[in-house]
């Protein structure tokens, strides 16, 4: 047994290859159209048959350099992420994500460690209002364009800039903009996730017909209209505008389920009479319906009146209140068979009063219901720019961000979908003041959940004339960084005041003594951390593909790592490419003098130090053994050292039952 070399030149300095991914699933789905190692468009169409669209002149969606977009969203990166622990809050203990990069590339890099795992996106992405920022992706190299982007390179490449509406591909510009990001995002998304994305009357037709084509058709779920203002706005001509837009797409519509921040109250009638909605039979066993009524036989009849269409198909025997016997009702129904079956099984009434019938179901309370699609101030109690503005005041004392979203809206949306799970992630790659993670940690702090947060901001300079520059930041991540650690800090402060009042009553009723527990609880274990990254280029030295740089590539992989590059930098680009969680576990230890990352407790040890020896790894079979993982690998510095220890190495790690061995 060796060590396997990894190959430098593509496995750590890229992202996942998404075109390989989509051509592998091809092979897997239609073995016969691949050809020595290629596939054979020719083969694939006569698989497909008739189902190919050839004609010049058919229903579809398109713009301006939408094909070159949609190349970018599977071109990998060649940058990595790396660890910022000064910038973090709880490095060692939270599992919230604050990363600052361009958010395509990023994107990207969270393909592999995060793909299937995101339950839910909320993105305010600009709204192409002539005024505002709009990325100018640089095709050819993003990742130096980031650099130039951000100061970190003196270039005078692309820049920020403003999409004018005089510009002749206005609107072009936005959707190769949001298109190859919402490409990637959707990979995301596990089969129950769904995105929310803000939008407003400038692009919000494009922006659904570009779901459409990322989602499908059948993935649209609503369109939320939120009332932004207590009062209107007036820049319309027009008429006053009150409202923004909300589209909602799944991953997987099939696997959703009602949206709802309300239970049913105990008690409370619903009719299964809907005028309007196709005729359908109910069947009703016996004495599954309470009559108000005499006992009495009832004969066949229609039963219809007003707008109201019932008919009773069969004689129904009234006896004590119930049903004796089964009976039948034709008429326009809210409920399905299966749903009335369902009642009936969980033992909730069914009442009927008078003649003509008229069934009600009368719910147990505590039911999931399902809310609407109009996000107003009187049925929701729905936060506005108002607020949002206030939030950022009692923050900072001053609002920096004109357009930021209240975290009262994104909480209400948070809950709405998430109320059933409690641990999943929420992604936001447009983060700006950080209004995600606030909201997040505010319904965590609310019902005990431990959702987690990742969020991604472009380290955008601030103009010199801003107020948030003359008070000391640099960028919108410094700000959004900030904000979530002066909330999570008032959050605590505020449960803190409500937990001492609640002990100063010195109450020994159980509610206010399990209120104590809760609240102590929440305190105790509200993660209101952040782990930091930042975009940049690959740790690892790579050969361009130039072969007049060759000599100096091979020279350069007896030692790979670049030189003002840290342990710590190296090991996060592992576990990036690996495909693993970058809030998982790590623990350090020297072995021998030379410092070994655990991570995942015991999957994954990494020792990237000089002067290796076999002694190292005796250590490290040795902490294997204390942990019993189901499996393990280990990953070695190539160049760290010699051929001799190297081998045995492998040997000692071998009857530690350690056989997968790399090396970088």
């Amino acid at each position: 047994m060796s060590i396997e070399k990894i190959n430098q030149g593509d496995q750590l300095t890229q992202s996942m290859d998404l075109v390989q991914e989509n051509i592998q699933r091809l092979k897997e789905l239609f073995p016969e159209i691949v050809t020595e190692g290629k596939i054979d468009f020719k083969i694939l169409q006569e698989v497909l048959g008739n189902e190919l669209e050839e004609g010049d002149e058919y229903y579809r969606f398109t713009w301006a350099g939408k094909s070159q977009a949609r190349r970018e969203a599977h071109k990998p990166s060649t940058g990595t992420l790396r660890p910022c622990k000064e910038d973090s809050v709880d490095w060692d203990s939270t599992e919230n994500l604050y990363i600052e990069g361009d958010n395509l590339e990023v994107l990207k890099l969270l393909q592999k460690s995060y793909a299937n795992k995101v339950k839910m996106i909320y993105i305010d992405p600009p709204y192409n209002t002539g005024k505002d920022f709009v990325y100018k992706d640089n095709y050819k190299d993003n990742l130096k364009n980031y650099q130039q982007l951000t100061g970190q390179l003196d270039s005078d490449g692309n820049k920020l800039s403003t999409n004018s509406d005089s510009d002749g591909r206005y609107h072009s510009n936005w959707l190769n903009m949001i298109y190859p990001r919402l490409n990637l995002a959707r990979n995301l998304l596990n089969d129950e996730g769904v995105v929310f994305i803000s939008i407003d009357d400038n692009e919000v037709e494009n922006l659904k017909k570009v779901c459409n084509d990322v989602f499908g058709e059948n993935s649209f779920i609503t369109t939320f209209c939120w009332e932004k203002k207590k009062k209107p706005s007036f820049l319309n001509k027009n008429l006053g505008s009150k409202f923004e837009y909300i589209h909602v797409y799944a991953k997987n519509r099939d696997k959703t389920y009602p949206f709802s921040v309300d239970l049913t109250e105990e008690g409370k009638k619903y009719p299964f009479n809907n005028a309007g909605n196709g005729r359908g039979i109910l069947t009703f066993p016996p004495k599954s319906v309470k009559f108000n009524m005499e006992n009495q036989i009832i004969s066949p009849q229609d039963m219809s009146e007003g707008k109201i269409f019932t008919e009773l198909l069969n004689e129904l025997i009234i006896k004590d209140g119930l049903n004796l016997n089964e009976f039948s009702l034709m008429g326009e129904w809210r409920y399905s068979q299966e749903k009335l079956n369902d009642i009936i099984e969980n033992n909730e009434e069914i009442i009927i009063s008078k003649v003509p019938f008229r069934p009600n179901h009368v719910k147990n309370g505590g039911e999931i219901k399902k809310m609407h699609n109009l996000l107003t101030i009187k049925h929701y109690g729905v936060e506005t720019n108002e607020d949002a503005f206030n939030e950022q005041t009692q923050i900072f004392g001053v609002s920096y961000f004109d357009y930021a979203k209240p975290s009262g809206l994104i909480k209400l949306l948070a809950k709405a979908f998430m109320y059933d799970d409690q641990e999943g992630i929420l992604l936001d790659f447009f983060s700006g003041s950080g209004t995600s993670a606030h909201a997040l940690m505010r319904l965590n702090s609310e019902d005990g959940g431990n959702r987690k947060s990742i969020l991604v901001q472009l380290p955008e300079l601030i103009e010199k004339s801003n107020e948030a520059f003359k008070a000391g930041y640099k960028t919108i991540a410094e700000i959004g960084k900030e904000r979530i650690r002066r909330a999570g800090k008032n959050i605590i402060e505020d449960k803190r005041i409500e937990l001492d009042k609640l002990k100063a009553k010195n109450s020994f009723l159980q509610e206010d003594q399990d209120e104590i527990l809760n609240l102590q609880k929440t305190i105790d274990n509200l993660d209101i951390g952040f782990k930091v990254f930042k975009l940049d280029s690959s740790n690892i030295k790579g050969w361009n593909g130039n072969p007049e740089e060759l000599e100096n590539s091979l020279f350069d992989s007896q030692d790979n790592i670049k030189t003002d590059r840290t342990e710590e930098d190296v090991l996060f680009e592992i576990l990036l490419k690996y495909g693993l969680d970058l809030t998982l576990p790590i623990e350090e230890k020297l072995i021998e003098g030379k410092k070994v990352f655990n991570v995942g407790v015991g999957a994954l040890f990494i020792c990237l130090a000089d002067g290796i020896t076999s002694k190292v790894a005796e250590g490290v079979g040795a902490w294997k053994q204390e942990l019993q993982p189901e499996a393990c690998r280990v990953i070695f510095k190539d160049s760290g050292f010699t051929d001799v220890e190297k081998t045995n190495s492998v040997q000692i790690l071998k009857r530690f039952g350690i056989t997968e061995v790399k090396s970088i």
